[in-house]
Parts: structure tokens; sequence; C-alpha cells
């Protein structure tokens, strides 16, 4: 039977409903960048979740910190992506402050869970 517990961690269920925002963010960006910017930002969002659960699952707290740690990294991929697209002036300030809100949360969470998993 698989250990699902991952779907009871706040960062987790953050994570899968940032997904939705990041893809709309991503949809924005010119089609010439449909295999560069846009592909990094969704395989880096669904890595954050992905992390989140496999890590969850780990026995070892060293191992489960690993997979925690790898998310927050694809957090901080997205956070460099979206920077990047405001510099190229792909996105404007406006389009991005829900984004950096819901990533300032889940990296917030994140090392609060790499926290709690060092006690």
């Amino acid at each position: 039977m698989l250990n699902l517990s991952h779907k009871k961690l706040i960062a987790w269920q953050r994570a899968i409903e940032f997904l939705p925002v990041l893809y709309q963010l991503a949809e924005k960006l010119p089609n010439e960048e449909r295999y560069n910017l846009v592909s990094q930002m969704k395989r880096a969002g669904l890595s954050v979740s992905n992390n989140l659960a496999e890590g969850s699952s780990r026995k070892s707290k060293l191992e489960k910190n690993r997979f925690f740690e790898i998310a927050c990294s694809s957090l901080v991929e997205i956070d460099n992506c979206i920077e990047a697209s405001l510099i190229l002036k792909f996105l404007s300030k406006n389009d991005i402050n829900n984004a950096e809100t819901k990533l300032e949360e889940m990296f917030k969470l994140i090392s609060g869970l790499i926290a709690s998993n060092n006690k």
C-alpha cells in the first residue's frame, strides 16, 4: 500500500495549487520561448510537488531533507525564470505579483519542514 502522507503536507498542497498559476504565467511568454523559459518553468513547478511527495515518503531525516531542499531549489529556479522574463520584458511586474507571493509562502513552508525535520 502506498504511503500518501505527502497529500497532508500544506507545502505540497500549496505546490499543487501553484501549478495553474505558474502555467498561466508561462502561457503569457512568447511562442519562441516554448522550449526555453516555458519548459523550464513548468518542469521546475512540477519538481516542487514531486520532490515534496518523494521526500515525505523517505524514512531518514537526511533523505527527507535532501528532497525538501531540492524542492526549495526548484522554487528558486522558478523565481529566476520569472526574473529573466521581467528583464526580457516578456512579463510585467503586475503579471508576477501573485506568483511571487505564492513562491515566498511555499519557500517558508518548505523551510519549516526542513527545520522541523532536523529537530
